[in-house]
């Protein structure tokens, strides 16, 4: 199905093809039409699915009307949980409404708050926002929320794991009842459940399988390896496979500072991007990667959840995350939008357990590699998957 069957006019289109998109994504076939519709959505979608044009390009098409815009008013709020995501939704709607007439802009904190205000005097139509920042320009009566038309919660489950609850919660209060509201989330827990019920009424629900959503294009695979091992391990691949650049995933922040110490020592140029860095010194870093001219990223789960690079190579989990969504997550930063990507995993015995939850949601056994010069002293237990009784064993 091309996206002119979808019910999108010609000038988006038009953008669309300029960016060399065939055909739409699942998640795009299941939801544009029903945004279109003007019901509500609730849409279960990993990174690498197309999430973000599923409802960007619908909500370009809504608004792309004769209404003349009031100053301090917005027509469509889009909720985010981080700076880094907010500037890359911004972003990809100024790509996907190039030849209309549509204001934008990306809100959030730890930057000067002035720029913000002074652009609200004129009125923006779509605002993409943090809820932080979004609840101090509220407070300043430096935009009004009566015009809202539409309201979409992009990565619901991540800002009810930041802690965002609440003032999400603050913001919905402030809203007029007659809006259209979209949910899109990587999961449906609970939480996410019970946001959706407090928030949306007779909602369409989409849900894209992860498996399908992560698997196809990514060559996953892992190396054991003692803990004490995994710096010297990960440079050794880097100029050994010469890699053309990696997004390398670490638990803390401390963690990172180290690692990317450890590299530059060895000669290989890296940068760190968590939240104990400022917002200049992180845009200017994620500009820097995106552009190329940085290689090898080292990064935060959080930090890195706003980074979205069409044909990045490669990610790392050099920590192995507790959460299997977050594996999934961190592996559809690659393998996007038709291109082939690598995951590698650094797994050692303390991580079996996260191992075994995360091959179990895949339904496969990840592929275990062997780097010569690379001894495992404490072993790795085979996989849960591929594990036979005793009492069966031939």
């Amino acid at each position: 199905m091309p996206f002119s069957k979808l019910g999108l006019s010609d000038p988006i289109l038009k953008a669309v093809s300029d960016l060399g998109y065939t055909a739409p994504t699942a998640i795009q076939k299941q939801a544009i039409p029903v945004i279109l519709s003007g019901k509500d959505l609730i849409a279960a979608a990993q990174t690498g699915t197309g999430k973000t044009a599923s409802f960007v390009l619908p909500l370009l098409e809504t608004l792309n009307t004769e209404r003349k815009l009031r100053g301090k008013r917005i027509r469509a709020l889009i909720l985010t949980p981080t700076r880094e995501l907010a500037v890359q939704v911004e972003a990809s709607i100024t790509r996907y409404g190039k030849y209309l007439e549509l204001s934008s802009m990306a809100m959030y904190g730890g930057v000067d708050s002035q720029p913000h205000i002074q652009r609200l005097i004129w009125g923006i139509d779509i605002l993409v926002a943090t809820p932080g920042r979004l609840l101090d320009m509220a407070h300043q009566r430096a935009l009004h929320f009566e015009e809202l038309e539409v309201l979409v919660l992009d990565e619901a489950d991540r800002m009810l794991d930041m802690g965002f609850i609440d003032d999400i919660n603050k913001i919905i209060e402030r809203l007029p009842g007659d809006r259209q509201n979209l949910l899109f989330s990587a999961t449906i827990s609970d939480d996410v459940r019970s946001l959706a019920k407090r928030t949306i009424n007779d909602a369409v629900e989409i849900s894209i399988s992860p498996n399908r959503a992560a698997a196809p294009k990514i060559d996953q695979w892992l190396i054991t390896v003692d803990k004490g091992n995994k710096s010297a391990l990960l440079s050794h691949l880097i100029k050994e496979q010469e890699w053309d650049q990696a997004l390398i995933f670490i638990e803390t922040k401390h963690g990172a500072a180290k690692l990317v110490s450890q590299l530059v020592k060895r000669g290989i140029k890296a940068e760190a991007i968590h939240g104990g860095r400022t917002q200049a010194v992180r845009e200017k870093i994620l500009g820097d990667f995106k552009s190329g001219e940085l290689k090898f990223l080292v990064a935060t789960g959080i930090a890195a959840r706003g980074i979205d690079i069409y044909e990045l190579s490669r990610v790392v989990n050099y920590d192995l995350p507790d959460q299997v969504d977050d594996y999934i997550h961190r592996i559809g930063r690659t393998g996007r939008a038709g291109s082939s990507g690598e995951a590698i995993s650094f797994v050692s015995k303390d991580n079996f357990r996260n191992l075994c939850a995360i091959e179990s949601r895949l339904g496969h056994i990840i592929v275990r590699k062997e780097i010569e010069g690379f001894i495992t002293k404490k072993m790795v237990p085979v996989s849960i998957l591929n594990y036979v009784p005793k009492n069966k064993r031939g």
